[in-house]
């Protein structure tokens, strides 16, 4: 077994977050970190997806000037000029 080395701190958070969950140490441990490895996961995977529609629609020309949509942003949230 590899041994990673962690902070103290955050230790005493995972022995706490242990306890409350009823779960020794690295039961936790595997399962918030494969919580997050899937969160991260589907975060990047929908990052790729909306870089490719944009990426698409631009090739398509549905696109409009920076200028028009910065002013609608403008004036929906009240940003001053």
């Amino acid at each position: 077994m590899d041994v990673i080395p962690i902070k103290p701190e955050r230790m005493a958070q995972l022995e706490e977050y242990a306890q409350r969950c009823g779960q020794d140490v690295a039961a936790a441990l595997d399962g918030v970190l494969a919580e997050y490895l899937d969160r991260e996961r589907q975060d990047y995977l929908e990052s790729v997806a909306a870089i490719r529609r944009g990426h698409a629609d631009m090739k398509a020309g549905r696109t409009r000037p920076a200028a028009e949509f910065l002013e609608e942003l403008r004036m929906k949230h009240g940003f001053p000029r």
